[in-house]
């Protein structure tokens, strides 16, 4: 589909939706004004996975690409984006704390020639999107060459704050410096740009590799004395980020919300009764030190966005069992559920057979649709939704998002 007709078709929708009266604009459940839902795409830019394609683009061609997942997402009668403006400890946007992202010239620190975010929060905009600022707290780069970092890098100026691990640079949850610095550099877009929220993804603690160790000893030595264990330490660590963001975005920005989208399992219910019935090699409780159930429960973030990326029936991680689980979660806190949605590996030929059925997305749909408190679906991530290799997008929209639907607020 062409350009214009992109547009064409993105204006359409919205005024369509603004158009129509209220009760018709809802997806089903009755009542007179329409059903809010949330109907989400991730556009990463972390190694140049979505957006933009590849570095070293032009600022035009950066824009147009931006631009076309935008309409794709009105396209799919979609809602919100959740777009990737702090991947590496870097910038999308002209920040006074990080350098400008590599993925954009290919050289961190440069100067794309025009400001990504404030482009995307405005075209978004115009087309009906709201649009969640997407960070990433404490990763640094997906090596472990701190020289390869633009010389004012705030990793390279404070070396101190770094750990090595499994091939990877990360900022050290444990220093509070560090904490108070990463807050800084995310709200510092908050303020900037009227976002509609603020949403990190599932990476606290990086994800354990075997014989590996995360080396904060000197961190723990320093500020653990009050913790039983390094565990309880740690996790307090990630509590301390997640409420200390959770207050400054009300204050900087007080229409906006703030949400997280954690790896799908807490803990394994043969691990703690409370958890899933599950046997999920990760725990984020134990593994990742982030006590998603907690936050929830506590009300201490506006939306939770689990990572459920298996199908239903999958034997370590049932879709169909753990969307209960977290709809029981959910039950009664202030936090809305929303489930986060494997598009990638619909038609992956490396998936299970599942996951080569058009309807499997679908399906997911209409059983989460049995639990009312789970509020909508994120789709992982913008290129497949443009590609929609097997139609399962297209599949989705049809049996479910027949029409528009305006964002949670």
């Amino acid at each position: 589909m062409g350009r214009v007709s992109r547009r064409a078709f993105a204006v359409a929708a919205l005024s369509a939706f603004t158009m129509m009266p209220r009760a018709s604009a809802a997806t089903g459940r009755g009542g007179g004004v329409p059903d809010s839902e949330m109907r989400g795409v991730w556009i990463a830019s972390v190694a140049n996975r979505d957006w933009p394609s590849k570095s070293g683009l032009t600022a035009s061609q950066q824009r147009a690409e931006l631009l076309t997942h935008l309409d794709t997402a009105a396209e799919n009668r979609l809602n919100t984006v959740f777009f990737q403006v702090r991947p590496t400890a870097d910038a999308m946007w002209p920040s006074p704390y990080e350098p400008w992202s590599q993925y954009l010239t290919g050289t961190q620190g440069k100067d794309p020639g025009w400001d990504p975010l404030g482009t995307a929060v405005e075209e978004a905009h115009a087309r009906g999107l709201h649009l969640h600022a997407w960070f990433n707290p404490y990763r640094i780069a997906v090596h472990a060459d701190p020289t390869r970092l633009a010389a004012s890098h705030p990793a390279r100026e404070n070396p101190h704050w770094v750990v090595t691990y499994g091939g990877k640079l990360f900022y050290n949850p444990g220093l509070p410096e560090v904490r108070a610095f990463v807050e800084d550099a995310m709200l510092d877009a908050v303020a900037e740009y009227p976002v509609d929220g603020v949403h990190f993804d599932d990476y606290f603690y990086p994800y354990p590799l075997a014989g590996q160790t995360f080396d904060d000893d000197a961190a723990y030595d320093e500020h653990g004395g009050d913790f039983p264990d390094r565990a309880a330490w740690r996790r307090d660590n990630i509590d301390r980020l997640v409420r200390e963001t959770a207050d400054r975005v009300k204050e900087v920005r007080p229409g906006a919300r703030f949400g997280i989208s954690p790896f799908g399992v807490w803990r394994n219910a043969g691990t703690d009764p409370a958890g899933s019935d599950t046997k999920a090699g990760v725990e984020t409780y134990d593994d990742l030190h982030a006590d998603t159930r907690k936050w929830v429960r506590e009300g201490w973030i506006d939306y939770i966005v689990p990572q459920l990326y298996w199908n239903i029936g999958f034997a370590a991680a049932d879709y169909a069992k753990l969307v209960p689980w977290w709809a029981e979660v959910a039950r009664g806190s202030s936090t809305q559920l929303y489930v986060g949605e494997a598009l990638y590996k619909a038609g992956d030929p490396a998936q299970p057979a599942a996951w080569q059925q058009t309807g499997e997305l679908s399906r997911h749909l209409t059983l989460a649709g049995e639990h009312a408190q789970v509020r909508g679906h994120v789709y992982f991530a913008a290129k497949d939704v443009a590609a929609d290799r097997i139609g399962a997008m297209a599949r989705v929209v049809a049996d479910h998002y027949v029409q528009p639907a305006p964002p949670p607020r």
